[in-house]
């Protein structure tokens, strides 16, 4: 399988589908004033579900941000230093997963979440006789560190059909890697798994899965992975913010149409495994159903299960009312209509 550079990715298109996803919206973009500034800084590592990020680096382009960069690419990809990153303003936009923003606005972090990117992509795994949540009640579970990104949506998960985070469950710190051989050799019960983990799993017939976010209430409901910013960045660059919006939500549009050219992508970036894995991803994740979904019921919901498992003390309003911004959402749902 050969594998693409972003612009023949893009040159690949079909003309139909081309013409649909680039030219249909010129004359918006055109009366537009042109973004105030033409650097722009997006956080490089992540994994095969952000495939949308690296899709849309030529619609990047053509939205006038001659100075892009994707930055710490080669860095750890842990939730932790990416909004540390993205605070700070060493970049400038991510998409990263919900409940870890809400426990960051929390604490006041200058980030802001301004639209849903997609909903799905993890799944829980399990061994033994662990059939369905509750059954996880004095297990052993693995997640790569307390506090964040795994651990913060088992929490919720298991909060929400009445165990307690704390008490109920023994954590165990590794790697995902690490992970794998365990729940294959049957030494821990469960793992939470992000794409490519849940596709290797099934892949090598390791354990069962109890949980698609992707399929089963009330998770597939709700987007997990959302387009963040640095708040000043914003505050700074409306026009060049929703540009940045747009060809997020365009490239999903992109990664729907042709699962298969964008793995192709991702292969050749260097952020997979394997076309395989990377295809699977891509087919199963509804990317172009963005506008089905609510971003600010998905926000509450996933605050309130934060609240009710006692990570945070903030009520969901409040996480909303300081914490995002839908304006330019609002305005690009009646600009890219489908």
């Amino acid at each position: 399988m050969g594998t693409l550079n972003r612009r023949e990715f893009l040159h690949g298109l079909t003309t139909a589908g081309t013409a649909a996803l680039l030219g249909a919206h010129s004359k918006p973009v055109a009366a537009e004033p042109p973004p105030e500034t033409t650097r722009l800084r997006l956080e490089g590592a992540g994994g095969t579900c952000q495939a949308p990020k690296y899709v849309a680096e030529e619609l990047l382009r053509a939205e006038g941000f001659t100075d892009l960069q994707y930055v710490n690419s080669e860095a750890p990809n842990l939730s932790s230093r990416r909004i540390k990153a993205l605070s700070s303003g060493e970049t400038d936009f991510d998409l990263l997963f919900l409940p870890d923003l809400v426990i960051e606005l929390e604490k006041t972090t200058p980030i802001v979440i301004l639209a849903g990117q997609h909903i799905g992509c993890f799944e829980l795994f399990a061994r033994g006789r662990v059939r369905a949540i509750r059954d996880l009640k004095h297990k052993t579970i693995a997640v790569r560190e307390l506090g964040l990104t795994e651990h913060l949506f088992l929490s919720v998960i298991l909060s929400y059909v009445g165990l307690d985070p704390t008490k109920d469950i023994t954590w165990v710190r590794v790697p995902l890697s690490e992970a794998v051989r365990l729940l294959g050799e049957e030494k821990i019960d469960a793992v939470l798994g992000f794409p490519p983990l849940p596709q290797q799993l099934r892949a090598q017939k390791i354990g069962r899965v109890v949980l698609n976010s992707t399929t089963d209430r009330p998770w597939w409901q709700h987007f997990c992975c959302m387009v963040v910013a640095n708040r000043d960045f914003v505050r700074r660059n409306p026009v060049a913010t929703k540009r940045v919006i747009r060809a997020l939500l365009k490239a999903n549009e992109v990664c729907a149409l042709t699962p298969d050219r964008s793995a192709q992508l991702l292969v050749g970036k260097g952020d997979t495994k394997g076309y395989d894995l990377a295809l699977q991803t891509l087919t199963e994740i509804p990317y172009g159903k963005w506008r089905e979904y609510d971003p600010e019921a998905s926000v509450r919901f996933y605050a309130l299960r934060l609240h009710e498992a006692g990570l945070i003390k903030s009520s969901p309003q409040k996480i909303i009312a300081t914490g995002t911004d839908w304006r330019f959402l609002n305005e690009l749902k009646k600009e890219l209509k489908g």
